[in-house]
């Protein structure tokens, strides 16, 4: 299925820094770039990155002292999601993972799991299938905590939202991510462009390692899981953040938008008691 994305994000300099972008969507076996284009007016020179952890997009560029200025990134892109019935899967010991998946099993800085170790084997740690243990803990966070904006910053990390029970999308992502790991299931944060989220903005969900591959899972139920346009993915939003910057750079204003370019495009959600599950990857 084929979207058009678009950001527009602007920017003003108070002294000469730095500013690192992560808003162009992956190229992946499941997810093909048809055309894209990146701006900045006026004009900076950009240098494109892969990161060293990842295959995430990054654009690195400097902005002088006093300047404003406007980025601009347009997309077509053709997804294709693969949806399959993982309940038939089961776990996979950890002496038998793939050595890039075991970071994603580690505690990291807003997914503390082993602080939630007993919670989410009191919870959960009944539940034989992996994809209904994650499916499971999934709808107890969409039922158990409060989808609140503003209720939270970027301080806030899994063990805060329990303890709260309000957040935002990467709030919920964030306590997914922290009760997969501590159910010994490789999990790791997802950020990309979704359609019809409201308000438009960028969304975060989390991929659960499930028989092999990475299963999207979504706690805030916003979106259709096949609506989104992956960004990046990492250990949590420290790895994934939008943009970083280095000097006393504002951040003024932004557009996010993702609109459909096909037609005949079908919602897909997960629904009990018929599980199943959709991978980007």
């Amino acid at each position: 299925m084929k979207f058009n994305v678009l950001t527009e994000m602007e920017y003003t300099a108070r002294s000469a820094g730095t500013i690192i972008l992560n808003i162009h969507a992956l190229r992946t076996p499941h997810q093909t770039v048809i055309n894209e284009t990146f701006n900045i007016a006026p004009y900076i020179k950009v240098e494109e990155l892969v990161s060293a952890q990842s295959e995430n997009r990054l654009m690195r560029f400097e902005i002088e002292d006093g300047s404003s200025i406007k980025v601009t990134y347009k997309a077509t892109i053709d997804n294709y999601c693969e949806i399959k019935d993982y309940t038939q899967i089961d776990e996979i010991q950890v002496a038998k993972m793939d050595v890039t998946v075991l970071p994603y099993l580690y505690p990291s800085r807003y997914c503390q799991s082993d602080k939630l170790y007993r919670l989410a084997n009191n919870l959960f740690g009944h539940i034989n299938n992996p994809f209904e243990k994650v499916a499971t803990l999934t709808d107890w966070i969409h039922k158990n905590v409060q989808y609140l904006s503003g209720s939270t910053n970027s301080q806030t990390s899994a063990f805060d939202t329990v303890t709260e029970q309000a957040g935002v999308c990467r709030d919920f992502a964030h306590l997914g991510i922290a009760l997969c790991r501590a159910l010994t299931i490789p999990a790791r944060y997802f950020t990309g462009y979704a359609w019809q989220l409201k308000p438009a903005d960028f969304h975060a969900c989390f991929e659960a390692y499930i028989g092999e591959h990475w299963v999207l899972f979504d706690a805030t139920k916003l979106v259709p899981l096949n609506g989104l346009i992956k960004i990046a993915s990492g250990r949590d939003a420290a790895d994934t953040a939008i943009a970083n910057i280095f000097g006393n750079v504002t951040f003024t204003s932004m557009l996010v938008s993702c609109e459909l370019a096909d037609e005949g495009f079908v919602p897909f959600y997960y629904e009990q008691p018929q599980l199943r599950g959709i991978s980007y990857s």
